[in-house]
């Protein structure tokens, strides 16, 4: 079986999405979100009817913006997550987002052609918490291969 990498991130917002303090990071969505889409190995991301995800909840808290997605393997994931626009907004993470101790982020191997709900990644990114990194669960830091 081919397994691809899904992978959830949130982030707790400082404030909300229409204020002047959050706008840079609004109005870079619809470019990084289309340099994701045409990235190599970039398979699938969680979206809206407005094309992001800012209107989707997660762990029931409006406050939380997520983003999910699927890609190839860690490689095409970590190629595009430390370049361009997207690296800037990685950078400037602090100035919008609160600093939360918890993990806020996990990957984890689904079956090529499978898409991840907001349910499955809540669940991973607890298990994450609770149990550190697994094959079940795990950080771009602490990766375990697919399911043979």
């Amino acid at each position: 079986m081919t397994y691809e990498l899904a992978q959830v991130n949130i982030a707790r917002r400082k404030y909300p999405l229409d204020s002047p303090e959050f706008k840079f990071f609004v109005d870079g969505l619809d470019p990084v979100n289309a340099v994701a889409d045409a990235a190599d190995g970039f398979v699938w991301r969680l979206q809206d009817e407005e094309g992001d995800a800012t209107g989707i909840p997660f762990f029931e808290d409006e406050w939380i913006l997520v983003n999910m997605s699927v890609w190839r393997d860690k490689d095409a994931l970590t190629a595009f997550m430390y370049e361009g626009l997207h690296r800037e907004l990685l950078a400037r993470r602090r100035e919008w987002f609160e600093h939360v101790s918890e993990a806020m982020a996990t990957l984890w191997w689904v079956p090529a052609g499978e898409r991840p709900t907001v349910a499955d990644a809540e669940h991973r990114l607890r298990h994450l918490r609770e149990h550190g990194p697994t094959p079940y669960a795990f950080t771009l830091r602490s990766a375990f291969p697919p399911a043979a």
